[in-house]
């Protein structure tokens, strides 16, 4: 009896080591971004690594007296936000009818969904960077937020679909008995129940979107630049101050990791129920 605990609890002791290992392994990388954007510039990359030292915030003021954060952070929130909304309200929609009407063209149109996600972005650049063009919309908003959104609503949809396929039929049939039609059913029966879900879909849309690089370079303009384009400021042809782009790096970084703490639940619950149909 005392052999078989002895080798649980050794099992159990092998797997938290395991767990351990890969934090330690996933979050390095944002330990050292912390403590990088606090050292002083000479710090930085002294050989070998100063893991104690007095923390300044010297960088940090420097970036708000250099560049232009305030700005960057507001067009990130305008991007994000408007890509968020509007990958959200369409896959949606388009979940709930592939999941409400199955049949193969309608697993036919989620793959495809599917696959317009998996599909390279630097692929649709030139023509959507010649359509905005054309538009007049190159270096605005809504040049940004329409692309992101073709990518992020395949994904939406995708999720949603599994979603809602795990939640039952009878309570909208009900209400289509009691005379509601088709889209009232959807509205006040089947999207309270797909709360987390939506969470899932708006925090996945809105991270990838605030973490983009490539299209906001290509279609953004001077002033509508987010936070991931004003990092560059801080390279020149003097230097590369890797302080002031720690500093910044993390201005960046905290919003979609207050984000995440903060709906986890909702999180694991959307991604865990929507895996299992999806």
């Amino acid at each position: 009896m005392n052999r078989h605990r002895a080798a649980r609890l050794a099992r159990q002791l092998a797997i938290y080591l395991l767990i351990a290992l890969v934090l330690a392994f996933f979050l390095m990388p944002i330990v050292w971004l912390f403590q990088t954007s606090l050292k002083p510039s000479r710090d930085a990359f002294a050989i070998p690594p100063m893991w104690w030292f007095s923390p300044t915030w010297a960088n940090f003021e420097r970036m708000f007296a250099t560049t232009r954060v305030v700005e960057y952070l507001r067009n990130s929130l305008i991007i994000a936000s408007g890509t968020t909304a509007l990958s959200v309200a369409l896959g949606l929609l388009a979940g709930y009818g592939l999941a409400r009407h199955p049949s193969r063209t309608s697993d036919g149109l989620a793959l495809a969904m599917l696959a317009v996600r998996m599909a390279p972005p630097v692929a649709m650049l030139i023509p959507f960077y010649l359509m905005m063009r054309d538009l007049g919309l190159l270096g605005s908003y809504p040049a940004v937020i329409l692309l992101q959104s073709v990518l992020n609503t395949a994904f939406v949809t995708w999720l949603m679909r599994g979603y809602f396929l795990t939640l039952p039929k009878d309570m909208e049939e009900s209400a289509l008995i009691d005379g509601c039609n088709r889209f009232q059913a959807f509205l006040y029966v089947a999207l309270p129940m797909a709360g987390p879900g939506v969470a899932t879909g708006a925090i996945f849309a809105f991270t990838l979107s605030w973490n983009d690089f490539l299209l906001p370079l290509i279609l953004s303009g001077r002033r509508t630049r987010p936070l991931t384009l004003g990092i560059l400021e801080a390279f020149s042809s003097v230097e590369i101050a890797w302080s002031a782009i720690a500093a910044m790096s993390v201005v960046t970084v905290l919003p979609v990791v207050l984000i995440g703490l903060l709906l986890q639940r909702y999180l694991i619950r959307g991604l865990t129920l929507g895996a299992i149909r999806g």
